[in-house]
C-alpha cells in the first residue's frame, strides 16, 4: 500500500496527485439527508458499503441511524467486521463451501445475515452453520427485474421454509432489489419499473404466507429508486449506497420528486502535467476512475474530459468555448467520477478535506479497508 497522498493539516494545494478525495461536509450533509427521509417515512436504512469499502463512513452512517450495512463479497464483510462493523448483511449469493466456512465462522462474533437463491445454497449454509455452531439471518432473494439473482416470486415460499428447517437460520424477509431501474434516466421510467418489482415483491410475501410462515421484512432499493421503494408500503427496509458521494452517473438522472437533494463528495484530484494549443492533459487516467459508466465530469469548469488511457485525462474546451479556458501547465483540476463503487476500489486511502475544495484543509486520512475485497 503506497503512502497516503496528504497528512492531516495539510492545505489541499499539497496533496499528491492524482488522489482520490472526499469533501467531509458534503459527505455529512449527504448521510444526514438519507438518514432523515428514511426516519420520516418509518423505514430502515441499510447503506450498502461496496461503494464506499470504509469502516469510518459506515460507523458515520450508523450513527446517523442506520441499521447496519450492506456488502456484497463475503471479503468485504470481513474486511468490515476486522475494522469494528457490527452488524453487516451480505446481500448476495454465496455457494462455495470453503466460502461458507468463512460465513458461518464471521457470525459468531458479528451480526451477519445473508441472501439466498437455491436449495444448495441453502443446505450448503446450514451445513457450515451447525459445524461452527452460529446462527445467522437469511433473506430470500426474488428477482423483481433484474434478470440476475433471486428467484420467481412463486418460489419464495418453499425456500423459506427450507431456511426455517435448518437449525441456526432464522427467515429474515426478502431481498427485492432492482438494480436495472437505478440508471434509467427519467423519474417515471424509474416509477415504472419498481411499480413492477413492488408487485413481484407482494406476490413473493403472498407465498411465504400461504407457505404457512411470517415474511418480516421487504429489503432492497438503490440510490435511482429508493423513494419508490418508501412509498410502496411493501418495502421496510433501504438499501442506497452511492447517495454517499453521487457520482456522475446518478447526477445524470432526473429527480424524483420528494426525494431529498444530494451533493457530489468524491472527486479525484488530478494535475495538469502537458498542454497543447487546443488541449491540456492531466495525471488521471482510467487506472484512476473508473469508467464502465462512462467518463468523468470536469467539476464546475466548461472542459469536456475525454480518455487518454491508463495514465492520462484529456480535457477540451466545452461547447462553444475556446482555448483560453483550459488550464495553465501545472494547475490543479477536480473531477466527478463516472462510477464510484469501482473507482473506490482503485484507490488505497481517501483523502477527507474540510472547507471546501478550493481553500479547505486535509482533516484525515483514511484507509479503504476493503479495497481489492471482490471474493
Amino acid at each position: 500500500m503506497r503512502a497516503p497522498a496528504a497528512r492531516p493539516g495539510d492545505p489541499v494545494a499539497a496533496i499528491e496527485t492524482p488522489a482520490l478525495v472526499i469533501d467531509l461536509d458534503a459527505l455529512e450533509r449527504n448521510i444526514d439527508r438519507m438518514a432523515a427521509f428514511a426516519h420520516s417515512r418509518n423505514l430502515r436504512l441499510r447503506p450498502h458499503a461496496k461503494t464506499h469499502k470504509s469502516a469510518q463512513i459506515a460507523a458515520m452512517q450508523t450513527s446517523a441511524g442506520a441499521v447496519g450495512v450492506c456488502v456484497q463479497k463475503l471479503s468485504e464483510a470481513e474486511a468490515l467486521a476486522a475494522a469494528g462493523v457490527s452488524d453487516i448483511y451480505i446481500s448476495n449469493e454465496v455457494v462455495a463451501d470453503d466460502k461458507l466456512v468463512r460465513v458461518a465462522a464471521l457470525a459468531r462474533h458479528t451480526r451477519l445475515s445473508i441472501a439466498v437463491d437455491s436449495t444448495l445454497g441453502i443446505e450448503r449454509l446450514a451445513h457450515a452453520v451447525k459445524a461452527a455452531g452460529s446462527t445467522l439471518d437469511v433473506y430470500v432473494e426474488i428477482d423483481v427485474g433484474q434478470g440476475r439473482c433471486g428467484v420467481a416470486p412463486a418460489r419464495a415460499g418453499t425456500l423459506a421454509r427450507q431456511v426455517v428447517s435448518h437449525a441456526g437460520l432464522r427467515f429474515a424477509g426478502l431481498q427485492a432489489y432492482h438494480g436495472g431501474a437505478q440508471h434509467l434516466r427519467q423519474s417515471a421510467e424509474r416509477e415504472v419499473a419498481i411499480r413492477h418489482a413492488v408487485a413481484l415483491a407482494s406476490a413473493a410475501r403472498a407465498s411465504v404466507t400461504s407457505a404457512g410462515m411470517i415474511c418480516p421484512l421487504v429489503t432492497g432499493a438503490g440510490t435511482g429508486s429508493f423513494v419508490f421503494e418508501a412509498a410502496s408500503g411493501v418495502y421496510g427496509e433501504i438499501q442506497p449506497g452511492s447517495y454517499v458521494f453521487l457520482d456522475r452517473d446518478y447526477a445524470d438522472n432526473a429527480p424524483s420528486p420528494h426525494a431529498p437533494g444530494f451533493e457530489h463528495a468524491l472527486f479525484v484530484l488530478c494535475q495538469v502535467m502537458s498542454r497543447g494549443a487546443a488541449h491540456a492533459v492531466v495525471d488521471a487516467g482510467h487506472k484512476s476512475h473508473a469508467i464502465d459508466s462512462g467518463l468523468p465530469r470536469v467539476w464546475r469548469r466548461e472542459l469536456t474530459f475525454t480518455n487518454g488511457g491508463d495514465e492520462h485525462g484529456i480535457l477540451r474546451p466545452g461547447a462553444g468555448g475556446s482555448s483560453d479556458s483550459l488550464p495553465a501547465l501545472g494547475e490543479a483540476v477536480w473531477i466527478v467520477p463516472g462510477h464510484c463503487d469501482p473507482t473506490v476500489n482503485l484507490h488505497d486511502h481517501f483523502v477527507c478535506v474540510r472547507g471546501g475544495l478550493q481553500h479547505g484543509r486535509v482533516e484525515a486520512v483514511w484507509p479503504i479497508d476493503a479495497r481489492g475485497c471482490i471474493a
